[in-house]
C-alpha cells in the first residue's frame, strides 16, 4: 500500500465518523444532462456521479462530477454550506470518489451551468487514486485488460461503446422490420459444426459428456427452419480455439440469420441494405475514413470472383485443380511461400492460399462470389457449375465482414460431405466438421430451400469507430493474466 492509498484511508476514517460509510442508495432525480438543461434557480436538484476534478480558489470550489450521461460542474460554496462543512468536504473528498449533491441551479460567468450544492455527502471512497487526468491509460493491454478505467477516464472510448450499443440496436431493428424472428441455440453443444474452425472442448458433470463451445449456430438455426420458422436470426457469443490478431479473438460476437425460400442472390441484395444502412444511421454518410483510408460503402458493390481473384494474385487456376497434391505442387512450382505441412484437405489450402496471397488487397466493401466448392460442406453447389458454390463473401479493409450462400439441403449429399470431413479430422485436420446425425435426421423430414448468413459484428463496429483492433470495441477481451503490479508501474 502506497502512502496516498494510506491517506484516503485515513480521510475515509474522518467520513465514518461524521456519516453512514458506503450508504445503500441515493435518491437521484437528474443526470447530469437532465439538471444542465433545467432553467437557473431550479430548487431541490438531487444528482451524482464519480467526482473528476477539483479546483479550490479560497471560499469557493469548483468540482466537477461524471456520470454515464455526462458531466456538471459543482460549486461548493463556504457561504451555503457553512465552514466546518466546506472545510470538510474540501479536504476529505479525493478524485474518483462517488458523491451525491443537492442544490440549486445557476450559470456561472463563463457560461457553464452549475449546480450550486447545499448539501454533500460521500456514497463510494476511491481508496486508489485514478490514472494521470489528461492522459488516463495509455498501453492498448491495460485498456483492454482493465476496460472499467478506460470508460472512466477516455471520452473516446465510451463514444466508441456508445457506437456499439447503437450498431447492436439498430442490426435488432433492422432484421425484426423484415420479419426476422430472434431466437436462441445452444452455446454447449455435443458435435463442434457450423464452420470451419477448432473448438473449445468441455465436460458436462451432471451429464457426464464431452461438450464443445459452439464455432457458430447455424446447424441449429437450420433446424428452426426446419421446424417452420422461416426468417430467424441469433446475435450472440461464437468461440473459435484459433490465432489473435487485429480481426480474430477467440471469443466474438457473430450474427446469424436464415430465411426460407431466399438464395444467396437475395442474402447479398438484403446485406448490402443493412450495412448501408448501418453506415448512414453512425456516420450520417456512406464514406468513413478507417485509419487514414477512405471506405466508401455507397453504390452497387463490385463483384469478383473467387477463381478469378486466386488466379490474379496467384498464377493458380483453381478451374484446373483437382486434388490436394496437384494443388501443393503447383504452390512449388510458382515458388508460393506457403507452410504447406500445417494443410491436410484440398479445402484447407485453398484457403490458406487465398487468405495469404489475395484478401490483403481486398480494401473498399466488395462481394467475392462463387467459392471453390471443397470450401463450404453445407453449401449447396451451383447448377451451372458444380464445381463452384452459391455463396458470396463481404470483405472490407481485407476483413471478411459477411460470409453466406445458398444452403445446402439434400440430406444424402450433406451426410456425405460430413462423412468426407470426418476423414480429414482423421488425417488432422483440427478445423474439419464433425459428424451431426440430428442434424442430418432434421434434414431428412425436410428443409425448405434457403440461405443464411453470418456478420462479424465487431469488425463492423471497429471499422465504423476507426478502432484499429477488434478487442478495442469489446468490454472484456480475453488476456493473458495480468502482473500484479503493472497498473502502479
Amino acid at each position: 500500500m502506497d502512502q496516498y492509498q494510506k491517506i484516503r484511508l485515513e480521510k475515509l476514517e474522518a467520513w465514518k465518523e461524521r456519516q453512514l460509510a458506503y450508504p445503500g442508495r441515493f435518491e437521484k432525480t437528474h443526470s447530469t444532462v437532465q439538471a444542465k438543461a433545467l432553467p437557473d434557480e431550479t430548487k431541490d436538484i438531487k444528482t451524482a456521479g464519480r467526482l473528476m476534478a477539483m479546483r479550490v480558489m479560497g471560499k469557493l470550489t469548483f468540482a466537477q462530477i461524471q456520470d454515464d450521461k455526462g458531466k456538471l460542474q459543482i460549486a461548493f460554496q463556504q457561504d451555503h454550506l457553512g465552514k466546518d462543512d466546506y472545510k470538510f468536504f474540501t479536504k476529505k473528498f479525493d478524485i474518483g470518489d462517488f458523491i451525491g449533491v443537492e442544490g440549486s441551479l445557476f450559470t456561472t460567468q463563463k457560461g457553464e451551468k452549475t449546480l450550486q450544492a447545499s448539501k454533500a455527502m460521500l456514497l463510494t471512497k476511491s481508496i486508489r487514486p485514478l490514472p494521470e487526468k489528461f492522459h488516463g491509460l495509455q498501453d492498448p493491454e491495460l485498456k483492454a485488460r482493465y476496460r472499467f478505467l478506460d470508460l472512466l477516464m477516455s471520452e473516446e472510448t465510451r463514444e466508441r461503446f456508445q457506437t456499439r450499443n447503437k450498431i447492436i440496436k439498430f442490426l435488432r431493428k433492422f432484421l425484426d422490420d423484415a420479419d426476422f424472428t430472434e431466437v436462441d441455440t445452444p452455446i454447449l453443444q455435443a458435435i463442434s459444426s457450423g464452420a470451419s474452425a477448432r473448438p473449445f472442448e468441455t465436460h458436462h458433470n451432471a451429464l457426464d459428456i464431452p461438450l464443445f463451445m459452439r464455432i457458430a449456430p447455424e446447424t441449429y438455426l437450420k433446424r428452426l427452419v426446419s421446424g417452420g420458422l422461416e426468417r430467424v436470426y441469433e446475435l450472440g457469443k461464437c468461440f473459435r480455439n484459433e490465432g489473435i490478431d487485429a480481426s480474430h479473438l477467440q471469443e466474438f460476437m457473430m450474427l446469424e440469420w436464415y430465411a426460407a425460400y431466399w438464395n444467396y442472390r437475395d442474402n447479398m441484395e438484403f446485406v448490402q441494405k443493412l450495412i448501408q444502412g448501418m453506415v448512414k444511421e453512425v456516420t450520417g454518410g456512406t464514406v468513413i475514413e478507417y485509419q487514414g483510408q477512405k471506405l466508401d460503402f455507397g453504390g452497387q458493390w463490385p463483384e469478383v470472383s473467387y477463381r478469378d481473384l486466386v488466379l490474379e494474385h496467384t498464377g493458380i487456376d483453381l478451374h484446373k485443380i483437382e486434388t490436394f497434391e496437384h494443388l501443393k505442387s503447383e504452390i512449388q512450382s510458382k515458388n508460393l511461400e506457403m507452410p504447406l505441412e500445417k494443410y491436410v484437405g484440398l479445402g484447407s489450402l485453398i484457403d490458406g492460399l487465398y487468405k495469404k496471397y489475395c484478401r490483403p488487397h481486398l480494401i473498399q466493401p466488395m462481394f467475392l462470389t462463387m467459392h471453390h466448392h471443397e470450401l463450404v460442406p453445407l453449401a449447396r453447389r451451383n447448377d451451372d457449375n458444380p464445381n463452384e458454390l452459391d455463396m458470396f463473401q463481404v470483405l472490407v479493409n481485407g476483413w471478411e465482414v459477411v460470409k453466406a450462400y445458398s444452403e445446402l439441403v439434400d440430406p444424402i449429399e450433406q451426410k456425405k460431405r460430413l462423412l468426407e470431413q470426418a476423414e480429414l479430422a482423421k488425417k488432422g485436420d483440427d478445423e474439419a466438421m464433425m459428424m451431426e446425425e440430428d442434424f442430418i435426421l432434421a434434414m431428412e423430414y425436410g428443409m425448405p430451400p434457403m440461405s443464411g448468413l453470418g456478420l462479424g459484428v465487431e469488425r463492423i463496429i471497429a471499422l465504423l469507430t476507426d478502432s484499429p483492433n477488434i478487442r478495442d470495441v469489446i468490454y472484456f477481451p480475453s488476456l493473458r493474466p495480468p502482473k500484479s503490479s503493472e497498473l502502479e508501474d
